[in-house]
Formats: structure tokens, C-alpha cells, sequence
């Protein structure tokens, strides 16, 4: 059993570390973002060099810098770490301008705690000049010390004879899952907070502090009631299918309303919409998305559920694909499926024209009428399915038939 014991955040190593170096071996700009307290400024503090200068553009005299005075932040043949660069997008203008000038490897390494790429201010993009990392919350494995995830990719590469001897092999210790979906993944709740008081205050001060500061650097909310109102129904709403007029008409606000909201819970990562899965690409663009949280422990915050549901249970295994998805080790795109008979199966993976099929359940027991949909998306995929995993909360891992592993999720990740 795997046992760590006085890790504080600055020494839990990171999923994301070995990529990023990599990264800054190759490109001259790397940005890395994420949400707000997801460890993306300890992450590059880990990496900084004696020669290489750090900004954050929290600081107000950087920041009036960075807006009239560019040149003096960025100038210089001194590689440099700019963080939370959201906060000045039009500084992206003048990076593009320094690489076109020097293009050196690892010149620029910037962190936002917003998606550039969907932000509407964000004119630049450095296409072509720059990889973009996303740092999730901390993985279960990563509070355990582990710079990992999930087995994901093992279920890819390993032969299905193995899968059994592949999950006993890892030894991960069990643990209650709903212990984990109330203290979710954030650093300073996740390993610094003690009791679920602790993280209810640490919660409560995450969102007061991102409605009322890093919202307002995105986006003007005039009512902010009416936005903490929506981001309390999308938190009831985990793992259902996203129906915005239906979410707008529940709280009394209008859909464009609401879908305005929803993009700015999406672009500053807390928002999480899970497309659905079809061999026809066109298809996953008209089809309605499920919605997810980033993290489990500010969802149950906001939705003041007084128990972690079943729900939260696919939101954990959603965090950690998201994570092992953006880590770099393997190209993968994620998604749900349902069918046109309400059939439906939690999770797609889909990665080298292979998918891997996942169900959910929070009960102790696997049976096999659990398994009915994922063997229906197994025979309707069949030329590109691998086996179904039919993840649980009980002790061991079985085959329920030649096609389905049953197996406890704390074995997996």
C-alpha cells in the first residue's frame, strides 16, 4: 500500500512537470493555464532557472507595465515567466513581435487562469509560436505523492488477457470516494485543509474571490447574484445533459443569458462540457453536450448537497481522463454516448482510431445488467472498440463476460 505521509504542495510532483520541460526544450513560447488555485505558478517556479526572470501580472505595477510599457517586461535576450498573463491579453501582441524578432527556445513561459483561446479579447493567439498545457486539479494519485494518473494509456497498450494482472500489479491504496469528491483536487483544500469545515471556508473564499475579482477581468457580470444563482443550478445538474433554456427558465433567466454564463464558467475552467461521442465529427458538433465541474469539491460547495451523489463519482473519473488527456503522454479525445433509445454509456476515450467504452456506478457490486449499454456500444463499434470498463466502488476486479471488466475504481486511478 502506498502511504505518504508530510508532503506539503510545493513538493507533490506534478503530472504535468516532465511535459512542460519538454515543451520549453522545443517551443519559444509555452502557456500553461488552468484555474485558479490549480498550482500552475508552483508548477513554474519548480522550473525556474537562476537566468530566467519571473512577472506576475498580479502585481499592479507589472500589470500598468505590461499595458503601456511592454517592452520593459519583455525585452532583453533573458528568457522570462510571465504569470496569469489573462490579465493584460494585448501583452500576447507584443510576445508574437519579440519571437518573430528572436526565436529561441523557452524564451517565454506564460500561465493564465482563463482559456485564451475562448477568451474574446484575446486577438493574438501566438499560432505557430507557442504550446498551450492545460493543469487540471490534482489527480488522486498526484495527493498521494505519485506524478501520475489513471492507468488509461495501460488500457490502450495492454493486452486484454492482462488487464486483471495489469490493475493488481499497481497496489493503490482504497480509499472512500466521497472523501475524495468533498476535498476535490485544488491544492490548498485538497492537502493543506484537515476537515470538511476547513474546505467549506477555503470553498467559500475561492468563489467570493472568483466572482468578484478574476470574473470581472473577463467579463462584466452586473448581477452577481444572478450568476452564483446559474453556477448553484449547473452544480445540480452534474452529469446531465445540458439544456440551457430548460437551466435559464429554472432560475428565471433568459437563454442567451444563461449561455453567456455557461462560456464564462467554461473559459475559466470550472465549467467542464463533455461532448457526445459519433464515428461523424459533424454529429458531435450538433449534439448536446453533459456538464461536468473541473473540480468535485467547489460543485458540492455550490450545489450545498449535504452527500456526494453517484454523479460526483463520474465527475472524479472525468477529472483524471482530463488530466491524463492534457498531459501529453497520448493523443485522445474524450466524450459520452447515448443512443437515439436513451441508451447510454458514461465516458468514450477515443485514441489511436481505438475506443475504450467506461460505465460508472457507485454501488459495491458489479452485476451484469450494468453492463447492457456497454455492450451495445461494443456491438454497434465493434471494429474499433476495445473491451468495456465498468468501473465500481467494491474490491476486485472480474470479467462479467468476454467483453466487460469489472473493476473498482481505486484500482485504475
Amino acid at each position: 500500500m502506498i502511504i505518504i505521509h508530510h508532503m506539503t504542495t510545493d513538493t507533490l510532483p506534478r503530472l504535468m512537470h516532465d511535459s512542460l520541460a519538454e515543451h520549453l526544450r522545443l517551443m519559444p513560447s509555452i502557456v500553461v493555464t488552468g484555474a485558479r488555485q490549480t498550482g500552475k505558478s508552483t508548477l513554474v517556479r519548480q522550473l525556474q532557472s537562476a537566468e530566467r526572470r519571473y512577472v506576475t501580472l498580479d502585481d499592479t505595477e507589472a500589470l500598468s507595465a505590461a499595458r503601456t510599457e511592454p517592452e520593459l517586461i519583455l525585452g532583453g535576450p533573458v528568457p522570462i515567466t510571465i504569470d496569469e498573463v489573462q490579465r493584460e491579453p494585448q501583452l500576447m501582441l507584443a510576445i508574437k513581435r519579440e519571437i518573430d524578432e528572436q526565436r529561441t527556445a523557452g524564451r517565454f513561459l506564460l500561465t493564465g487562469s482563463a482559456n485564451l483561446l475562448l477568451m474574446k479579447n484575446v486577438s493574438e493567439t501566438l499560432a505557430g509560436r507557442a504550446s498551450y498545457l492545460t493543469l487540471w486539479p490534482m489527480t488522486r494519485t498526484e495527493q498521494l505523492g505519485l506524478a501520475r494518473c489513471g492507468l488509461w494509456d495501460r488500457f490502450f497498450e495492454t493486452p486484454q488477457q492482462d488487464w486483471i494482472d495489469m490493475l493488481n500489479a499497481e497496489r493503490l491504496p482504497r480509499e472512500d470516494w466521497r472523501a475524495l469528491a468533498r476535498r476535490g483536487g485544488f491544492p490548498p483544500a485538497a492537502i493543506q485543509m484537515q476537515t470538511n469545515r476547513e474546505r467549506a471556508i477555503w470553498f467559500d473564499g475561492y468563489v467570493r474571490t472568483y466572482l468578484e475579482r478574476e470574473l470581472q477581468s473577463l467579463s462584466a457580470i452586473t448581477a452577481l447574484p444572478d450568476f452564483r444563482r446559474l453556477m448553484q443550478a449547473a452544480a445540480l445538474r452534474v452529469g446531465q445533459l445540458l439544456n440551457q433554456t430548460s437551466l435559464g427558465r429554472d432560475i428565471g433567466m433568459a437563454q442567451p443569458t444563461a449561455h453567456r454564463y455557461l462560456n464564462l464558467l467554461e473559459t475559466s475552467y470550472l465549467l467542464v462540457r463533455l461532448p457526445a461521442y459519433a464515428v461523424n465529427r459533424n454529429k458531435r458538433l450538433i449534439k448536446s453536450p453533459k456538464i461536468y465541474w473541473s473540480d468535485t469539491g467547489v460543485a458540492l460547495h455550490l450545489s450545498q448537497q449535504p452527500e456526494p451523489q453517484g454523479a460526483h463519482l463520474e465527475n472524479i473519473v472525468l477529472q483524471d481522463l482530463l488530466a491524463w488527456r492534457d498531459s501529453g503522454v497520448r493523443n485522445a479525445e474524450l466524450f459520452f454516448w447515448r443512443s437515439t433509445l436513451g441508451e447510454e454509456v458514461d465516458f468514450v476515450i477515443e485514441s489511436s482510431q481505438k475506443v475504450l467504452p467506461i460505465e460508472v456506478k457507485s454501488s459495491k457490486r458489479a452485476r451484469l445488467s450494468d453492463t447492457k449499454h456497454l455492450r451495445t456500444f461494443i456491438d454497434e463499434y465493434r471494429d474499433r472498440s476495445l473491451p468495456g470498463l465498468l468501473l465500481h466502488d467494491g474490491e476486485q476486479a472480474e470479467w462479467l463476460g468476454p467483453n466487460v471488466l469489472a473493476a473498482p475504481w481505486w484500482m485504475v486511478f
